[in-house]
């Protein structure tokens, strides 16, 4: 068993069912699992199909990463000389940014090797989510052992900033998603239901209606920017 604090979330709301289904089935394409922790979800990347490098820094969760994905290889993202071998049809960066104290450098220098066509998935939690701004109004901000403050996150990102980061990295977004507050993970195993499905529906819809206030996390997938005007400017001329 691991004993990291970060574990798959396996519900169909949250940030890894979102990126699963985007992603979809592989086909023996690559993927990129850019922090990927115990490899929990560079295991299931696997099981659709992709053949998926993991990149770690924490060497003990490297070594766990190992047999669930085809390589592993631990590294960290904060040195500057650290760039991906070979090319990637995805590139994944799932709960990750935070953590980091240059995310735009590291996000320009990953996704390098990106493959043409590939597409790039980031997911972030929301700051400016109701229940911490309700907070900040009491004057608190107490920092947890997971979620929007969680202790070792090094950056905080809104919808507008989230944005202005992927720029800065020469990104341009393809598609925006929003999950709502993990209550699976939050209410206790013997409350779980159909009670907690239909509530949990019920805030996923509520995140998506007002996705600045209640969005938990944002998950982004994007393109480079010169390749996503290109794309647009075919789609364009084949709407004429």
């Amino acid at each position: 068993m691991s004993d990291s604090p970060y574990r798959f979330k396996s519900d169909p709301h949250s940030s890894h069912a979102v990126i699963l289904r985007r992603l979809g089935a592989g086909h023996g394409r690559s993927a990129l699992d850019v922090g990927a922790a115990d490899g929990y979800l560079a295991e299931r990347l696997t099981a659709q199909g992709w053949q998926v490098t993991a990149l770690e820094a924490d060497p003990a969760q490297a070594a766990r990463a190992q047999g669930r994905c085809a390589r592993v290889v631990v590294a960290d993202l904060e040195d500057a000389t650290v760039e991906p071998e070979g090319s990637f049809d995805a590139i994944v960066f799932g709960d990750v940014l935070e953590h980091l104290s240059d995310p735009a450098a590291v996000l320009a220098r990953m996704t390098r090797a990106l493959a043409p066509g590939g597409l790039v998935v980031v997911s972030v939690p929301n700051v400016a989510h109701l229940w911490v701004r309700l907070n900040l109004l009491l004057g608190r901000w107490e920092y947890q052992d997971r979620g929007i403050l969680d202790r070792t996150h090094l950056r905080f990102f809104t919808r507008r900033s989230l944005g202005r980061l992927l720029g800065e990295a020469g990104l341009a977004l393809d598609g925006l998603a929003v999950t709502p507050v993990p209550l699976p993970l939050v209410v206790p195993e013997r409350a779980h239901g159909r009670w907690l499905d239909l509530v949990h529906g019920g805030s996923a819809l509520l995140a998506r209606g007002w996705p600045g206030g209640l969005a938990y996390q944002f998950v982004a997938f994007c393109r480079p920017a010169a390749r996503a005007r290109e794309r647009a400017r075919t789609a364009r001329a084949e709407a004429r």
